[in-house]
Order: structure tokens, then sequence, then C-alpha cells
């Protein structure tokens, strides 16, 4: 089982955390700038169902970032 969310960096972006959600639609949302880059097609889907969704998971993935940062301070 992958989680739903994961969190990611690189390197190459130093100053970027990525949150990678795995389950449809799939997306990376880069942290230091809001960019979101997707993995699948949803220009098909309802517009207003996509808009709505789309937001409720930008929120999940930041709380999931601002738990995963609470956890980690708490056992530093």
């Amino acid at each position: 089982m992958v989680p739903k969310f994961l969190l990611g960096d690189n390197t190459d972006f130093p100053d970027a955390i990525f949150i990678v959600h795995t389950e449809f639609p799939r997306f990376v949302l880069n942290l230091e700038n809001d960019e979101v880059e997707w993995f699948d097609d949803i220009s098909g889907e309802d517009k207003d169902d996509v808009t709505s969704e789309v937001s409720t998971l930008i929120e999940e993935a930041e709380e999931f970032y601002q738990r995963e940062v609470d956890r980690y301070q708490q056992n530093s």
C-alpha cells in the first residue's frame, strides 16, 4: 500500500519541498512556489467538480506537510 501523500526533495531544487499525491488525480505540489504538476489528464472532467476537488486536495496536501513537520519537531 502506498500512502496518499509523500514528501520529496531534490538537490537540483535545494529550496523546494515537494508533496506527491499518489491517488487520482496524481500530482506533485512544489511548496516553494505552489506550482502543481499533473500526472493524470483531468481536462475531460466536470470543471466545477475538478476545481472543488483540486482545492480540497491542495489543502489536504498542505495539512499533511504541516503534520509531518510537527511530528518531526516533536521527535527531535
